[in-house]
């Protein structure tokens, strides 16, 4: 019996059913044969070795695909999970996936697994990966399944089934001697994941998630296409652990975070002046771009969140708190607050724009195992603001926007930006039609800039969809820092109106926009992207004064003093140390110009300037230094050494 196989271009082959994946590949080159890992039917994925036999559409899945990578992670897990069961018989293998650049498996031993046993497990991975096993995909009865797992300890694996809807399919996957419950797809065989894979870390677990349940250990690795992108993985990874924020703020004595204030900074000196640096500049940016700054309360009643629509949605998420027979929360985000503002006094279309902006300081109950430095935590600074206007100036208040966010991101350093536009999720308020008007009106508004853009359905926010602004770093990290999102419906479940053109009342559009994000996390970024020497206009010492010798103190106070007073934020050393030992500290504290002064340059009114990252030593007038220095700082120039 022929069959018709319908690929991606719309081209139809006929072939002789039963057919699979493997031979659909074969049959157009050996090369797409050797590469193949999977196979799109129908939109679903199949192993390359599941039998077709209707009409289909198909599409081959390459191992250098996102879905290729994500075959491949998945496989890498059962190989580990093999491993261990081989090393290790009385292991219990739990749930191991594939995530973002690797994959992990929780295992469920007393013993703990040590760094010696990585290795030892690594090893047995590339043993089976050299077995060449036949992986196969076989369907079991529930109730077999169940008691399968059970009869050889996998008591876990058990309970997974159990709990399996009734219309599941059971699929168990064998490749030698080990099963493992699955719903796939997988490799036809081990070999076909190659040598692109390295175990990386051991990290605890509770068993689903619940730290009410039993703790696991998890393995963690990486996998690749090939040897050569696992090499260039590594390379980021040991790049990423040089510039790794938290050591860096601690070297540059910047902030730190204790166990009394899990998730909140506390800011040292040198850590704050960098953060009013930033703040000052996006104040100044959004002054200039027509926002007007409010300030809104931090403790409010619970009831604004749950006319919002944020406490049904994020209740688990808020910090509460119950005083005088009312129960508050601890503001989350703010455009509830922004709301109240617009409320106060009857607005006219001719109000309209309407952008009001807010450092808005948030605290939400993230997990402590979430939390990550100044990355993630629970206490933070958001660079919020909300435009209310009608629905004909959407488009244009979010084309102005993404002008405004390429000029901060410009200004920061960062010249490559991932757009991706969100659509409707499944939970959601607001009518069909409010969401089609506002993911049209992005997407216009994507397409008028120019931009390329991808799509990310069902990833929006609850009251409306958004388009996502990341950056790529200097190691070719992605960060999701700035979002604009349509809302329809949150300014009219909070009562906000104003006055049309033909004197009806009328419920405004609300955008909600920020383009760093939180602040704290942006400044985390800022420190990874520039391993900690930051430009000149970021630094939180723009200007080391240091004497060579004493003679010189009343001379290098004086260019300190200069220095201040042209607004730069410059310090003195009048230490009796050797000039060289006080360049080499202040090097390594990433100060971008250090002036020496010595008996000559007090004499002639001039500083030798040295320039982090060089050992040339430039002699120059101090009007000359400053006026440079301050056209470098004014201009936000990135210094080469930075990235």
């Amino acid at each position: 019996m022929s069959i018709n196989i319908t690929f991606p271009d719309g081209a139809v082959k006929q072939v002789e059913a039963p057919t699979t994946g493997i031979e659909i590949a074969n049959g157009i080159s050996s090369g797409l044969r050797r590469n193949a890992v999977a196979i799109n039917v129908n939109g679903e994925q199949w192993d390359l070795s599941r039998e077709i036999t209707t009409d289909v559409t198909v599409d081959i899945i390459t191992r250098d695909t996102e879905e290729g990578l994500e075959v491949l992670r998945h496989d890498a897990a059962h190989v580990m999970a093999e491993a261990v069961k081989e090393l290790y018989p009385e292991t219990q293998v739990t749930i191991g996936p594939s995530i973002e650049n690797g994959f992990y498996y929780d295992f469920a031993r007393d013993e703990a697994f040590t760094p010696e046993d990585l290795d030892k497990i690594e090893g047995r991975m590339k043993e089976i990966v050299k077995r060449n096993e036949t992986i196969e995909r076989e369907v079991w009865d529930r109730n077999e399944a169940i008691s399968y797992f059970k009869s050889i300890g996998e008591v876990y694996k058990a309970e997974i089934i159990s709990d399996l809807p009734e219309s599941e399919t059971i699929t168990v996957y064998r490749q030698g001697e080990f099963l493992d419950l699955c719903r796939g797809p997988h490799l036809p065989s081990t070999g076909i994941l190659r040598d692109g894979f390295k175990l990386t870390k051991l990290a605890g677990a509770y068993w689903r998630g619940d730290s009410n349940n039993a703790q696991l250990q998890r393995i963690y690795g990486t996998a690749w296409s090939d040897k050569k992108q696992l090499k260039a993985y590594l390379k980021r990874m040991e790049e990423a652990e040089k510039r790794d924020h938290r050591k860096l703020g601690k070297a540059l004595d910047l902030f730190h975070i204790q166990d009394e204030a899990p998730g909140s900074v506390f800011w040292h000196p040198k850590g704050w002046a960098v953060y009013q640096a930033v703040q000052q500049y996006m104040g100044a940016k959004q002054y200039e771009r027509g926002y007007q700054e409010i300030r809104t309360p931090q403790v409010v009643d619970i009831s604004l969140w749950e006319k919002s629509g944020h406490a049904s949605k994020f209740g688990d998420d808020m910090f509460t708190l119950s005083t005088d027979d009312r129960n508050y929360a601890i503001k989350p985000m703010n455009c509830p607050c922004h709301v109240q503002v617009f409320n106060q006094g009857l607005k006219s279309y001719r109000d309209l724009p309407l952008r009001l902006a807010e450092f808005g300081s948030c605290h939400r109950n993230e997990m402590s195992g979430a939390l990550h430095g100044i990355m993630r935590v629970r206490s933070f600074v958001q660079d919020d603001a909300h435009i209310f206007c009608t629905e004909d100036q959407i488009q244009e208040e979010v084309k102005e926007f993404i002008d405004f966010l390429h000029e901060v991101y410009a200004d920061f350093g960062f010249e490559e930006i991932v757009y991706k536009l969100s659509t409707r999720p499944e939970q959601r308020v607001g009518s069909d039609e409010d969401w089609d008007r506002a993911e049209e009106a992005l997407e216009l508004a994507l397409n008028d800039n120019g931009l390329d853009w991808e799509l990310q359905p069902g990833e929006g926010a609850f009251y409306g969809p958004k388009i996502e602004f990341s950056l790529k770093d200097c190691i070719g990290r992605l960060w999701q820092c700035g979002t604009v999102q349509v809302d329809f419906s949150m300014p009219g479940r909070l009562g906000a109106e104003y006055i049309a053109e033909d004197g009806s009342k009328q419920v405004p559009v609300m955008l909600h926009r920020a383009i760093l994000g939180s602040l704290e996390r942006f400044l985390g970024i800022l420190i990874e992207q520039h391993a900690g020497a930051l430009p000149a206009w970021l630094a939180p010492q723009q200007a080391m004064v240091a004497t060579i010798v004493t003679d010189a103190n009343d001379y290098a106070q004086e260019v300190a003093n200069a220095l201040r007073n042209a607004g730069l934020r410059a310090d003195v050393d009048l230490r009796n140390e050797k000039i060289g030992y006080k360049v080499r500290e202040h090097s390594l504290q990433k100060v971008p110009a250090i002036l020496c002064i010595g008996k000559r340059e007090a004499e002639e009114g001039t500083v030798a300037v040295r320039r982090f990252g060089s050992k040339a030593q430039t002699v120059m007038p101090l009007e000359q230094f400053i006026e440079e220095f301050q056209r470098e700082v004014e201009d936000k120039q990135m210094s080469e050494t930075a990235s």
